[in-house]
């Protein structure tokens, strides 16, 4: 398995492997599949390349195939920029439950923690995905909320988990 940055040369099999994964997995993002095919490989191709110091994925490959991904994103807005954002963590499910997931992260918080000032990641995480609640419990991310029926998939509702981790934990208290 090779874990790397994913750069604007890997736009097409992003956004065919991000299609799978909408798919597969409605309950486990906020983006619909059908939204997604609304979005160019182009787009995708900028997004990559736009800013990614502070904004990127991560991809696991496996020969060739790429067979997980999660991205990161930092806020933008000055009084935010403490923060950091985990989005659209998928692992194929021929290759779950062999440490791609974890690896994933591992990889795209080591590059998130090289960020000036940045003191916690946050992700949000449907309540019905088990497997990525303990995943990212056990890469030391902690519940902070619950926001009730904040995705809708048809007539169904998924309430998300937000949670938090903690980069500064342990230093010295911050003057105000």
């Amino acid at each position: 398995m090779h874990i790397r940055q994913l750069t604007e040369s890997d736009a097409d099999v992003f956004w065919t492997f991000r299609l799978r994964a909408l798919e597969l997995d409605a309950e486990a993002f906020t983006e619909s599949a059908e939204e997604h095919k609304g979005t160019s490989i182009a787009f995708h191709a900028e997004r990559l390349r736009s800013d990614p110091a502070e904004s990127f994925v991560f991809g696991a490959f496996d020969g060739k195939e790429l067979v997980g991904t999660a991205g990161f994103y930092r806020e933008k807005h000055g009084k935010r920029r403490h923060l950091g954002k985990i989005w659209g963590v998928h692992v194929s499910p021929a290759v779950r439950g062999r440490g791609v997931g974890r690896q994933v992260l591992a990889a795209l918080i080591e590059k998130a923690k090289t960020l000036p000032g940045l003191v916690a990641i946050q992700l949000s995480v449907g309540t019905t995905q088990t497997a990525a609640r303990k995943l990212y419990a056990g890469l030391g991310f902690r519940p902070w909320g619950c926001e009730p029926r904040a995705l809708q998939i048809g007539e169904k509702y998924v309430d998300e988990e937000h949670m938090v981790l903690d980069l500064d934990r342990g230093a010295p208290a911050r003057k105000a």
